[in-house]
């Protein structure tokens, strides 16, 4: 591989001009190097038809990575401005969301021993909100008198409201009198900082291995049953993409005009259930 040699300095000079990171420098000549070895010719000589060839059989992500390098090395270090914008990226496939059964929710919700974990994530599943929207909630965004929870500043920077079902309310006032938070709902250590979302993530992993179920559960995965529960129970689609903030910005534009009435009125899949609030002393 003689002929790659020069090239080989020539890329690292271009990435190095460009401030790429140390860690990805070698990813970049570790997949053109590979992507070279494989057919026995230097990646110059290389064209659309020989990615097309190598792309069956391989991962998304090991896939992109060799089209990022290459994109890199023909755009930049070989100068073909028209070559990199053909060299199409990998889709990632798309996979069912893992959803738990109401039984399962409640198995996995009992077996957590943190009472503010346990409260956090039963919020969770309440509402649909994300894991950086429920540490980030504060004691005045629970709205009794309207029955919502305000989320301010969601995904995308945008403000949104969700229900506030009875019986999520009446656990979130055991946990205040319990606790008495001040500023935020779940505060952290430093009882002025919100809880750290990795805390919730370290007790989704414990809680489902105690409540013997055979499906990995995250955080995420509360939401998913929150709005495949809904949808079950005959919940309005446009109803439930509010509720989850999770609209591209033409549906966005299309379902924020569902009032707090109605969202209010929308029963949280929480009511069906019969949870024990706090853990077992």
């Amino acid at each position: 591989m003689a002929q790659f040699s020069p090239l080989r300095r020539r890329m690292i000079e271009d990435m190095t001009v460009r401030n790429l990171s140390p860690a990805t420098q070698r990813s970049y000549l570790n997949a053109v190097s590979k992507f070279s070895r494989y057919f026995g010719r230097s990646p110059d000589h290389l064209g659309l038809e020989d990615v097309q060839l190598v792309a069956t059989g391989i991962s998304w992500p090991t896939l992109n990575q060799i089209v990022y390098a290459l994109r890199f090395f023909d755009g930049v270090t070989l100068g073909h401005s028209a070559i990199p914008e053909r060299i199409a990226y990998a889709r990632e496939p798309r996979k069912l969301p893992v959803v738990l059964s109401a039984d399962e929710v409640v198995s996995f919700l009992e077996a957590i021993p943190s009472l503010k974990s346990r409260i956090a994530l039963t919020t969770v599943y309440a509402t649909g909100l994300r894991v950086s929207e429920v540490v980030f909630l504060r004691v005045p965004h629970i709205d009794s008198q309207r029955m919502v929870i305000r989320v301010e500043q969601g995904k995308g920077g945008r403000d949104r409201y969700v229900m506030l079902s009875p019986q999520i309310l009446k656990i979130l006032r055991t946990y205040w009198r319990l606790t008495r938070p001040t500023r935020s709902l779940f505060p952290g250590r430093d009882s002025e900082r919100p809880l750290d979302a990795t805390v919730l993530h370290a007790a989704c992993r414990s809680a489902h291995i105690a409540a013997g179920l055979n499906k990995r559960v995250t955080v995420h995965t509360l939401r998913h049953s929150f709005a495949t529960h809904l949808l079950k129970n005959g919940a309005d689609i446009r109803v439930i993409q509010v509720l989850l903030g999770h609209a591209s910005l033409q549906s966005t534009a299309r379902y924020a005009q569902v009032a707090t009435k109605t969202i209010s009125q929308t029963p949280s899949p929480l009511d069906r259930l019969r949870l024990e609030t706090v853990p077992p002393g």
